[in-house]
């Protein structure tokens, strides 16, 4: 293994870009650097923490217990049961600290069943669809009207008033040929997000969106939408179709210029509902008041059990507190480990995390994200500055061996990105996506569909970033500007 070079030198570029707005200006420290018999307990130490894992965790039954609870969707039911159970497993491991940090998140219901179909040629289709959450309800007996496609907000945007008293059909599917799926998902989300929006303010009555999935099932995958600011007499109901079923009314649509689709859904917007986000933590052995989180989102969609998105991702953060308890590893910063709630319609436990840390004037010096699945681990994505991108990359030779090679540039996470600062570093883990998007959302995210030793691989993956990251950043205090 070739030698790696770590040093003071590109920490000092990180935390020191916070005190100068100057370029020009040159940061001076004494370069330290790791040497061989360093790197091999580091290699020895990294091996043990993914021998601990893939013999001794207990992430795989944590996620059976939480999914068990069902989906949980902010202000359910079932969301306040995933924290009582959260802060009971973070007291059973005698973390050093464990609390509840209260937040009020809004609470959206389903309510019945919803229905759909179109009739063609005398034939009647009944079309899988699912309300998008935060839409308002159809009238009590649904809405019958003609279907318009469009490809993207500005061709809706472009025939204006031809949507009036119309269904307005998004149908831009991810695209195929990126490699990264949430590079594609990302390309298409917005005319789920935002289609009732535009569709509203021209008089449309309805608006039904393909599903955010590369796979060609019969499986509708909701998510959130918004209003923006329209005024409620234009808040339209708002409902995705499954991928298999958009390609059938697009191809239909062709065949018959003027088609009727008619859709219900009996969905509510309820008052605000007091939950928490579920701490827990190891104090620091030599910085305590320097914090690194951990976490992932303990809310999910109500359709599945929320084993992908987030089960795998607040069960794997636990974990990393964990492993580091079975091997005997004293943080020398505080090990913060954070179930956020509402990061599916809100984000309003991630924004109230960052926002009493800083009323506290808490020092956060990393942040980890995993909201990604629980597929195979490839690497990790970093935000912050291009010294610490530069520093962390030279830590792919530990990690290679794992399957771990992927290092990159780009965003972390939507919790932890309200903690964003010119100081701090934060990281996404990010597994394998092939199959993320098959599930997201849908019906079909359920515990069943999570490999076990993928699971143990990710947690081990994100001890081991940890552990670096927590081995080798100097005191904040003690980097000069």
């Amino acid at each position: 293994m070739k030698q790696l070079l770590f040093s003071v030198t590109l920490f000092s570029l990180l935390f020191s870009s916070c005190t100068s707005h100057k370029k020009e200006e040159k940061v001076e420290t004494k370069k330290t650097t790791i040497n061989k018999e360093q790197i091999q307990q580091d290699s020895l130490a990294i091996r043990k923490i993914f021998d601990t894992a893939l013999t001794d965790a207990d992430c795989y039954e944590w996620l059976r217990e939480l999914t068990s609870i069902g989906g949980r969707l902010s202000g359910s039911e079932e969301a306040a049961k995933a924290v009582k159970w959260s802060e009971n497993l973070m007291k059973e491991l005698e973390l050093d600290s464990v609390w509840l940090q209260p937040v009020m998140v809004p609470h959206w219901v389903r309510g019945a069943k919803e229905k759909a179909y179109y009739t063609i040629n005398g034939e009647k289709i009944n079309v899988p669809i699912t309300a998008l959450g935060g839409s308002v309800a159809t009238p009590k007996n649904g809405v019958l009207a003609e279907v318009i496609e469009v490809k993207s907000l500005e061709e809706a945007e472009k025939l204006g008033e031809q949507l009036a008293g119309k269904i307005v059909f998004y149908n831009r599917p991810m695209d195929p040929t990126l490699i990264k799926t949430g590079h594609a998902y990302g390309g298409c989300v917005n005319q789920r997000y935002s289609g009732a929006r535009i569709a509203g303010k021209f008089g449309a009555v309805g608006v039904i969106v393909r599903s955010m999935s590369l796979k060609n099932d019969d499986y509708p995958h909701t998510g959130s939408m918004s209003y923006g600011d329209l005024p409620e007499d234009k808040r339209i109901p708002t409902a995705a179709i499954s991928t298999k079923a958009a390609d059938l009314l697009s191809e239909n649509i062709q065949k018959k210029s003027s088609l009727t689709f008619f859709f219900e859904q009996h969905c509510e917007n309820l008052p605000e509902v007091l939950s928490y986000n579920v701490i827990g933590e190891l104090k620091g052995s030599e910085f305590p008041d320097e914090i690194m989180t951990i976490g992932g989102h303990l809310d999910s969609w109500d359709l599945g059990d929320g084993a992908h998105d987030d089960g795998t991702g607040v069960v794997q953060s636990l974990e990393v507190l964990q492993l580091f308890q079975k091997n005997n590893i004293k943080p020398r910063h505080t090990l913060r480990c954070v179930f956020f709630m509402n990061e599916e319609n809100g984000l309003r436990g991630a924004k109230k995390y960052a926002e009493e840390a800083k009323a506290k004037n808490e020092k956060h010096v990393f942040a980890l994200e995993s909201d990604a699945g629980g597929h195979t681990p490839r690497g990790f994505s970093f935000d912050g500055n291009l010294a610490s991108y530069e520093m962390m990359k030279e830590w792919r030779n530990l990690l290679e061996p794992y399957g771990i090679h992927e290092f990159t540039k780009e965003g972390s996470g939507a919790d932890i990105s309200p903690l964003k600062s010119e100081t701090i570093v934060l990281s996404g883990y990010r597994p394998d996506s092939q199959r993320y998007f098959d599930y997201h959302h849908a019906e079909t995210d359920t515990f069943d569909k999570v490999n076990k030793r993928e699971l143990e691989l990710g947690a081990a993956a994100m001890t081991s970033l940890v552990y670096l990251v927590d081995k080798y950043l100097p005191k904040q205090e003690n980097v000069k500007p």
